[in-house]
Formats: structure tokens, sequence, C-alpha cells
């Protein structure tokens, strides 16, 4: 749908289904990439996630969460890297306002994001000045994922932000599209929170 309406409104897209935990699907990704160019941008977004205690949680969960949120991104940067360098690209990495903050049922996930803003300040030191890598931590973002979400708990969620309203899809996507440009040329490193003041919130409880 997404790369339709983009068609439509008369730009350019394609969509690829892959499993970005494995490198073999990277390459597919990349070969239709290439038929736009080479890549400059590189936004990693694909996340799984399984709501469970630690002591519940299966080993094949935990694994999945961590190959889906934190391998994708590595494989990901690995595979357009030669792109990024001649390009003086940029990276911009979906972590998580649960990299910060506990939250209950939800080791693995956090595990996984937290992870990602340490990958995040390790490639910019081993490829800067050539390659940007900066990171986006959603917090409660209205999307279908909350459609699952009974409604107390979502009111919750809405209330524990500064904001007192879920932040829309197109709001990250402005912060994305921000850290990608060349108004961020001097932005790198960097974690950027998108959480209607969320993490303010939780911290003065």
């Amino acid at each position: 749908a997404v790369a339709a309406g983009i068609r439509t409104a008369g730009g350019r897209a394609a969509f690829v289904t892959a499993d970005v935990s494995g490198p073999g699907d990277w390459d597919r990704i990349v070969a239709v990439a290439h038929t736009f160019g080479p890549v400059g941008v590189l936004v990693s977004n694909a996340y799984t996630v399984d709501v469970a205690p630690a002591h519940t949680m299966t080993l094949a969960s935990w694994e999945r969460q961590l190959a889906v949120n934190l391998t994708g991104g590595f494989l990901g940067f690995r595979a357009v890297l030669p792109d990024l360098r001649e390009q003086r690209g940029a990276v911009v990495l979906t972590s998580s306002v649960h990299a910060h903050k506990g939250i209950p049922g939800h080791p693995a996930y956090a595990a996984s994001k937290g992870a990602l803003l340490s990958l995040c300040g390790q490639l910019a030191v081993e490829y800067g000045p050539e390659v940007r890598v900066n990171a986006v931590l959603p917090g409660p973002i209205l999307t279908a994922a909350w459609d699952r979400v009974p409604a107390e708990d979502r009111e919750r969620s809405v209330a524990e932000t500064a904001a007192r309203r879920f932040g829309r899809p197109e709001e990250v996507a402005a912060a994305v599209a921000f850290l990608a440009a060349e108004e961020a040329s001097y932005i790198t490193g960097s974690s950027l929170l998108v959480d209607g003041g969320w993490s303010v919130v939780k911290a003065s409880a």
C-alpha cells in the first residue's frame, strides 16, 4: 500500500518481502534498491515483539526478537555500507523508549532496542565522517499494534505523555527524514526521542 501510494503520487518505489535477519535476503533487497541507484540512506525499522516476562519467554522468542530487531539493522548496514561510504550517506536506526525505561513483559524487545543505541554510537565512530548514524526512539505511536491493547492500557499510555495524546506515524517519519537530511549533517551518534514527553513524565513519577 505504501509503495502504491508513492507511485500514485508520482514517486518511485518498490516493495520487497524479506527476512531482515538473514544476510541472503539483504542481497535481494540491495539488488532491488540498486534499480533506483546507489543507496544513500538506510532506515532500519523492522521489528518483532512477544510480550512475556523473562521467566516464561522461550529461548526461541528471545533469539527471534534480537535477530530481527538488532541483527537486522547490523546486516542492513553491512549490506549497503559500500554505497553509504561512496554517497557520504546516513543511517537511522529505530530504537524505542523501551531502551531507557523498563516496561514489564518486554525483556527481549528492550534488550534489542537498547543494544541498537550502542550499535548506533559504535557505527558512528567507526565510519564517520563518511557515514552518519543516528537513532530515533518512538514512544506511544498510534499504529495497528495498539488495536490489540486493552482500552484502559491505551488510556494510561496517553496519560503518561506530556502531550496527552498518541504520536502519529508521520511525526516519527518527520524525525527520521530530518536525521537523514543534509540539515542534520553535524548530527551523528545521537538519539532523538519522539515520545510526546513520555520519558520525562515517567522520570518524574
